[in-house]
């Protein structure tokens, strides 16, 4: 029977059976200001299981990108902790909502800059280096400067930058948000192709319900501010998954129960 649009839909997905890649124990974040405290983040609890492909969704400003930088060990929290199995910090990529790619460099280059940083030899991850770019359709563009490519080139070399090290976790912030709908599509299939082949644990700040829907194992929606999360809904489609996928009914019904949710927590405020 179908389901009503404001109705959740129904999830066969199995009980992940994996090990725990993140712990996220009752995190809250407040920053002081001329007014007085804010609080970005209000006792965020989150387990994130390795292999896993998670999407925070939220309004502006609800404290995605905060949490995403406690994880990275970019921020410290103020109360709560987070844990990292596995390699930790070492073990960890981040792309940023902007390449920040440096132009004094060529683009092989900036995808070997995290090795520089870890006073490693650049010459042992050349070859990773050419192979990555090769995967997201940057071959004969290694010696080139970052501005003589496109946004989306641009981005899937920060993306390579990365994966350079080979993390267990990637973590995304809002990587495609700059771009255009088609290459940000094209973007979304190369992801997931490179997360499934690569077993990585991912996890993915967006604004977009489809991308969302697309990309996720599970949605974890945050609340306007102070975020705190209020449902992790399960997403269950066959990988690999081809955009077709968003025409299926039960796709339209995830991403209408998505929206409902943000309305009721502050991401399509009227005025």
């Amino acid at each position: 029977m179908a389901l009503a649009a404001t109705s959740k839909p129904e999830s066969t997905a199995p009980a992940a059976a994996r090990p725990l890649a993140i712990e996220i124990d009752a995190v809250n974040k407040v920053y002081q200001s001329s007014d007085g405290a804010v609080t970005a983040l209000g006792s965020v609890s989150l387990d994130v299981r390795q292999g896993e492909f998670i999407s925070l969704l939220g309004p502006s400003g609800c404290g995605k990108t905060t949490l995403l930088r406690i994880v990275a060990g970019l921020e410290e929290a103020t109360t709560g902790h987070v844990h990292l199995h596995g390699r930790g910090l070492d073990g960890l990529g981040f792309v940023f909502q902007r390449d920040v790619l440096v132009n004094w460099r060529n683009i092989i280059d900036n995808v070997l800059l995290p090795i520089d940083f870890k006073n490693k030899k650049p010459k042992a991850y050349r070859e990773r280096a050419r192979q990555l770019l090769g995967t997201f359709g940057l071959q004969g563009f290694e010696n080139k400067r970052p501005w003589e490519l496109s946004g989306g080139m641009r981005q899937r070399a920060a993306i390579c930058r990365a994966l350079i090290d080979d993390p267990e976790l990637l973590l995304m912030d809002e990587p495609f948000g700059a771009l255009d709908a088609m290459t940000r599509d094209e973007l979304n299939v190369e992801l997931q192709s490179l997360w499934r082949h690569a077993d990585k644990t991912a996890l993915f700040v967006t604004h977009s319900i489809s991308e969302a829907v697309f990309l996720s194992d599970r949605v974890v929606v945050i609340s306007d501010k102070p975020g705190r999360i209020v449902e992790v809904l399960d997403i269950d489609f066959p990988r690999p998954r081809s955009l077709d996928i968003r025409e299926e009914a039960k796709f339209g019904q995830y991403s209408r129960h998505l929206r409902g949710l943000l309305e009721r927590h502050g991401a399509f405020r009227k005025g």
